[in-house]
């Protein structure tokens, strides 16, 4: 049987949700109040996916909210009926999902027999504690958002929302669309302290012959500098795999990806260091062009008196620092977001890990 011509994942759920799911919920409970939305995990969330998607947790889904009580009211008819009654196969792609065994992963499979579903029925507060820990109908603290991987905002603010009875979704992912202004501020302070620590590293580990050591440190540099860009935009920075895809979508990714590239490409630190000052001298001109601060000088000098030529990042993090006027977020440790200081992906998929780690940073006195 042929693949099916590939359709972008958002698509394919829109209609299998008004097309194929709907008419089955109708059916269920007629007029019941309910919200759906393809959001959360998944490549069709941020827009990235390919025909390559198909191969794992992609295809006819969706999230079906219901308020508490319905959910343990309809939850388990509803989907004991859509497993009876939905196609077995959507725009050419099959609605039944086998596990492969892997982690919870699944794949789509025909079947003659009833349809195992991603239709997933729950409430909306709880989908939100489950994915991120909290409910953003609720006061969001500062702990919350720096608890918080920038993926995981970034699958709960894209995708779509295809209805939204329960008037639920539209003000959460309002309410989680950016970090309050002085939060962004420290964000971005924090992202340019990352930059200041390692960036003399290049040289110095070229300068005692250890340019593998040279090459990761400045992989490590790229890297932050990529996601500074991200969040200068104001765009949550997604994980690694789609960092590059997500990058290429800012103002600055056209002038930047130049010198980024030929960094990395370098084999010698005194080739690389050259393309890395550019970078930064780019990525300094673009934060003096938000005036968040009153400008910073953009040119790079020398390390001290070391032979390394760097940009000293910590100026435009003290420049940064100093117009956050809120004393809860001035007193907050320069070791900002979770995914600034943690890079397990065991962590950072967890969300009361990334609690904990958040908690025992944010009990740590600063320097």
């Amino acid at each position: 049987m042929d693949a099916p011509r590939f359709l972008p994942g958002l698509e394919l759920c829109r209609r299998f949700c008004f097309e194929a799911v709907r008419p089955v919920l109708e059916e269920a409970a007629p007029g019941l109040v309910h919200s759906a939305a393809r959001i959360g995990s998944g490549s069709e969330v941020l827009g990235f996916d390919t025909a390559r998607s198909a191969d794992h947790d992609w295809g006819p889904r969706v999230q079906l909210f219901l308020s508490p009580q319905d959910v343990t009211r309809h939850g388990a008819r509803i989907s004991d009926l859509l497993s009876e009654r939905l196609p077995k196969t959507f725009c050419g792609y099959p609605t039944h999902f086998a596990s492969t065994g892997e982690g919870g992963v699944a794949v789509m499979q025909a079947t003659d027999g009833p349809v195992r579903h991603r239709v997933e029925i729950t409430d909306p507060a709880a989908w939100f504690v489950a994915r991120l820990g909290f409910d953003p109908g609720e006061d969001i603290t500062p702990a919350d958002w720096l608890a918080t991987p920038t993926q995981r905002l970034a699958e709960v603010t894209a995708g779509a929302v295809f209805h939204d009875g329960l008037g639920r979704l539209a003000p959460a992912r309002a309410a989680l669309d950016w970090y309050p202004h002085d939060l962004w501020l420290h964000l971005l302070a924090c992202q340019w302290q990352r930059i200041s620590q390692e960036e003399a590293f290049v040289g110095r580990c070229g300068e005692v012959g250890d340019e593998l050591g040279s090459a990761v440190v400045a992989a490590r540099l790229v890297r932050d500098l990529m996601r500074l860009c991200l969040l200068m935009d104001r765009r949550y920075p997604p994980y690694s795999k789609w960092l590059g895809s997500a990058f290429a979508r800012t103002p600055g990714a056209s002038a930047l990806t130049p010198h980024l590239t030929a960094a990395l490409a370098a084999t010698d630190w005194r080739t690389r260091e050259p393309h890395l000052c550019r970078a930064y001298e780019t990525v300094a001109a673009l934060h003096n062009r938000l005036a968040l601060t009153e400008p910073v000088d953009r040119a790079t000098r020398p390390y001290h008196d070391r032979p390394f030529q760097v940009l000293h990042a910590e100026r435009f993090t003290a420049a940064l620092t100093a117009r956050i006027t809120d004393p809860a977020v001035r007193a907050l440790p320069v070791s900002g977001a979770v995914d600034q200081f943690v890079d397990s992906t065991d962590v950072l998929g967890r969300p009361e890990s990334a609690q904990a780690v958040t908690r025992a940073a944010l009990d740590t006195p600063g320097p």
